[in-house]
């Protein structure tokens, strides 16, 4: 198979998924969006609360990443019990993780002033993660039955529904946080209200899609029946994925709680240059997912040829867009910056600069960010999890936290210095993890 053929397969499997993640993220840019012009000690608590919701869910996902691989082996080996099996223990495995999760989310307050926040700020995170925090157990659901439909390469499905969800998520938040169409003003309520209601409604659609598309599948009959088996799988290798998403999500939540102390102007602009910085990323998680996809095809037909022939082409592609986004930060950062707040804000001007200096680092870090995405989505493609967790549990913390604190606080350079410790944690992940694939895919 040559590198064209390589491409365009990758990115008929990889657009929609592209489309689908930016999409997602954009229900969450929303939140940023109207909570922005909303207030902006909202926006702050919001970041906070936003930050902490996710490094719970990213690490649940876990489970529901662990699906893709092995639902694209089995596929490929055509074994339609194992990708039967395999996806409904990814929803048990998930929905098990989701109610234990809920507590965090209920008492949250205390944990934000012990790592520093101001009171005021963590009371609103606490009352947005109270409402929040029962969107969790679809949302989880909705990572699994992606992956599921990723592997099965029914991308299209995935990009509709996902767009359905912006405008639904769209409209509740602008009746719920500003008080329209006859709703009352709830504020930062009024959003996690929005999610939980765009995260349910979009668990239920890709759930009748799956049944639908898939009848031979099974995935909900006799649902209560536990296989153990399958499940063990599951975790397996889900729990070392779930903790490398942790490790990485953590360092950037550590970086939101660095840049809290420093004051509510600063975490705004953090929250706004994170935004856009994460919005960029989805490009690259969406062809991370196809190299998933294609990589465990490979890996169950036993195509050593393929698998590499294929890494080196979406690894190129991943990189070229990073150059793209590298250039729009750096020409266009106030207008980026400027998009999040309202014109009559009067801590706009202070924020924009803020957040101009931390567009400019987030530029460093998009080739560092988008090499260790892609050499992580390889390695789960051929199964193997658990040296890269040991990987990411290393750079990210003893190294990029570390060097955030260094740099922002003990050398004096603020939000920058936190963040150039963010380029330090990724660019040493991205180069280890992308070695390790190389080293594994040779020996394959």
């Amino acid at each position: 198979m040559s590198y064209n053929a390589h491409a365009r397969a990758i990115l008929v499997l990889g657009l929609p998924l592209i489309g689908s993640q930016i999409a997602q993220f954009a229900i969450h840019m929303t939140d940023t969006l109207m909570l922005g012009w909303y207030d902006v000690e909202a926006l702050a608590a919001v970041t906070l609360a936003g930050s902490y919701w996710f490094i719970l869910f990213i690490t649940g996902a876990g489970f529901g990443f662990a699906v893709s691989p092995m639902v694209a082996t089995a596929q490929a080996q055509g074994n339609s019990t194992k990708v039967r099996r395999i996806t409904r223990m990814g929803i048990y495995a998930s929905m098990a993780y989701a109610v234990a999760m809920l507590p965090l989310m209920y008492w949250s307050a205390p944990i934000f002033t012990a790592l520093g926040q101001e009171p005021s700020i963590s009371r609103i995170a606490q009352t947005y993660l109270r409402i929040a925090g029962w969107g969790m157990p679809p949302a989880l659901m909705v990572m699994v039955l992606k992956n599921y439909l990723a592997a099965m390469e029914r991308t299209r499905a995935l990009l509709l529904v996902t767009l359905m969800a912006v405008v639904v998520n769209a409209a509740i938040n602008y009746a719920l946080i500003f008080g329209h169409f006859g709703a009352p003003e709830l504020g930062v309520r009024g959003a996690a209200i929005g999610s939980v209601i765009t995260n349910g409604l979009s668990a239920l659609a890709l759930a009748v899609y799956a049944v639908r598309t898939f009848p031979e599948h099974s995935l909900f009959a006799r649902f209560w029946r536990i296989d153990g088996e399958a499940l063990r799988e599951i975790v397996h290798l889900g729990w070392p994925i779930g903790l490398t998403n942790f490790a990485e999500t953590g360092l950037f939540t550590a970086s939101a709680i660095m840049v809290g102390w420093l004051g509510t102007q600063q975490l705004a602009a953090h929250g706004i240059a994170l935004q856009a910085t994460a919005m960029a990323f989805m490009v690259h998680v969406g062809l991370a997912n196809a190299a998933t996809v294609r990589a465990g095809t490979a890996f169950g037909r036993k195509d050593v040829t393929g698998l590499r022939d294929g890494a080196r082409v979406v690894i190129t592609l991943s990189l070229g867009f990073a150059l793209v986004v590298i250039a729009i930060f750096l020409l266009f950062p106030e207008q980026i910056v400027g998009a999040f707040l309202s014109p009559d804000d009067p801590e706009r001007a202070q924020i924009i600069a803020i957040g101009r200096n931390l567009l400019a680092v987030a530029a460093l870090f998009q080739l560092a960010d988008a090499t260790q995405v892609m050499a992580l989505a390889l390695l789960r493609g051929v199964m193997d999890t658990k040296v890269p967790m040991i990987i990411a549990a290393v750079a990210y913390w003893p190294l990029g936290m570390s060097a955030g604190y260094l740099l922002g606080f003990v050398l004096g350079f603020g939000a920058v210095g936190v963040w150039l410790g963010l380029v330090v944690g990724l660019g040493v992940a991205g180069i280890l993890m992308m070695w390790r694939f190389w080293r594994q895919s040779s020996r394959l």
